[in-house]
């Protein structure tokens, strides 16, 4: 494509000729090559402009930065204002704005959007309507899976993933949309079908991120601005503000209030390795019973959006409603399958308040005693190493207290906050510092009806240590201890302390 075409639409000053061919675009100076346009991002915590001249000795010829850059004479430089806000614009124009073959479903909100974003994907497989999704755990579409290093990926990635998924057939993208995604510009352009709310909190305000809750819940208000529609949780008072700078329909769902999707009749359902919810959904063209195999009421609100949305979208409701009864997400109060006569729960909860919820809503099933294995991230967030402690210590009958990400810091020093922590919140608590054998260590002192929570990594496949990616997973050390052991047989070779041991 002629660079010319790529940056229709952005402003710009280049005193060389941009009617050149350009391969592809890319904005990591390792990935440049002859052919590419290199885009010189600022970041947080380095600078794109300071890679240009390696873009260069890598074989790219032409540069789209923001501040002045020392490259040879056969280097084209394009000048804009904001290579982030541009890369946006240029990415649509290079992909051929795929948005406008597929109904592009965004979700924000504080808690929910994984979920929201993956029942809405099987409810619209389940019927008929093929769809993709893009978020936290990847994006997927028929039997493909792209990894993604962000909830809502740099703009080239979006544009580039929403292009796979025209050119396979889909038909809807369901995606989370991250307060940061919009403040990095990350779907400028995309032109959305229906923007989704789930909720709002704080989370993410300081460091790198938001500087107050305000400027957070500003960002998020952001994706409702040139929607096609809107659907909100009445429940939230944030929908408010919402509906005031709205200039689109917009819906409504609730469990309390007159809603355009409302419920009432909640039930928790409970089987073999199965914890869900059931309810019926009240909407204008009459009542349907739901079923959904995520536990806990805030399940409600996502089986309600995720309904609202694939109903608009042409699904019957009665198929919809069958859909969403299998739908789960990967490391999202996930329920393992496994031969025991206790249960297994992964769960993403990292911070006092998924702890709450998710002990909390394991809690009102019936049960022996909760276990959890958790961990804090390291070189930073010590305030959330107490809260997670505090909260275990206060619900929890036994902490099992291991690594999650400690970065350069001391794993064991980590697992000592959080176990004081636990201490002074008066719960019981072993420390094991290696992940796998913390979480053979839960598993072989759980007793008949016991709840262990594995907490913190969800989906995730890797630790990050001093400044590597290790792989990991909760799920594999579930499975090598149940390979390795059996209920009939004495548990793996994991000392047991009397002490902090019910």
């Amino acid at each position: 494509m002629l660079l010319s075409q790529i940056l229709f639409g952005i402003s710009y000053d280049c005193s060389g000729d941009v009617n050149i061919d350009v391969a592809d675009i890319v904005y990591d100076s390792r990935k440049a090559a002859p052919g590419t346009l290199f885009v010189a991002l600022c970041g947080a915590f380095s600078d794109g402009h300071d890679y240009a001249e390696g873009a260069y000795l890598r074989g790219a010829r032409a540069f789209l930065v923001q501040k002045d850059v020392l490259l040879p004479s056969d280097a084209l430089v394009v000048k804009t204002d904001d290579t982030r806000a541009a890369l946006a614009v240029i990415s649509g124009n290079f992909f051929g704005h795929p948005d406008r073959e597929l109904a592009v479903i965004g979700v924000t909100g504080t808690k929910g959007k994984t979920t929201v974003t993956h029942m809405m994907r099987s409810c619209l497989d389940g019927c008929g309507i093929k769809s993709g999704v893009i978020g936290t755990v990847g994006a997927y579409y028929g039997d493909k899976f792209i990894p993604t290093v962000n909830t809502t990926p740099e703009s080239y990635e979006t544009q580039k993933i929403l292009r796979e998924m025209a050119d396979a057939g889909c038909k809807v993208a369901c995606m989370e949309v991250s307060s940061l995604g919009l403040k990095s510009h990350r779907v400028d352009g995309i032109r959305f079908h229906t923007a989704v709310f789930t909720n709002l909190s704080p989370d993410h305000i300081g460091g790198a991120e938001h500087d107050s809750f305000e400027e957070y819940a500003y960002w998020k208000k952001q994706l409702f601005h040139g929607c096609g529609r809107a659907l909100l949780n009445a429940d939230d008072p944030f929908s408010q503000e919402i509906v005031g700078e709205l200039d689109c329909p917009y819906e409504t769902f609730s469990m309390g209030e007159e809603a355009d999707f409302s419920a009432d009749d909640v039930q928790r359902l409970r089987g073999d390795n199965f914890f869900g919810v059931g309810f019926t959904c009240h909407t204008k063209d009459g009542s349907f019973a739901v079923k959904s195999a995520m536990p806990g009421l805030f399940s409600v609100y996502n089986a309600l959006a995720a309904f609202g949305v694939c109903v608009n979208l042409g699904a019957k409701p009665e198929q919809a409603a069958a859909a969403l009864a299998t739908a789960k997400v990967r490391g999202r109060n996930e329920c393992i399958e496994v031969p025991a006569d206790y249960d297994v729960i992964i769960d993403y909860a990292h911070n006092g308040q998924s702890f709450h919820s998710v002990i909390d809503t394991f809690s009102e099933y019936e049960h022996n005693r909760i276990i959890t294995v958790f961990g804090s991230v390291g070189d930073r967030a010590q305030l959330r190493r107490r809260e997670m402690g505090e909260v275990s210590g206060q619900k929890a009958d036994l902490s099992v207290i291991t690594t999650d990400d400690p970065g350069f810091e001391d794993p064991q020093a980590i697992a000592e906050e959080i176990a004081a922590a636990v201490e002074k919140a008066g719960g019981q608590y072993k420390i094991i510092v290696d992940r796998e054998q913390a979480v053979a260590y839960a598993l072989s002192v759980a007793k008949k009806g016991d709840i262990v929570l594995i907490l913190g990594k969800g989906h995730e496949t890797y630790q990050k240590v001093c400044g590597e990616k290790v792989y990991y997973s909760d799920h594999d050390s579930v499975a090598r201890y149940f390979a390795k052991n059996s209920r009939s047989t004495a548990p793996c070779a994991v000392e047991t302390d009397e002490n902090n041991n019910p």
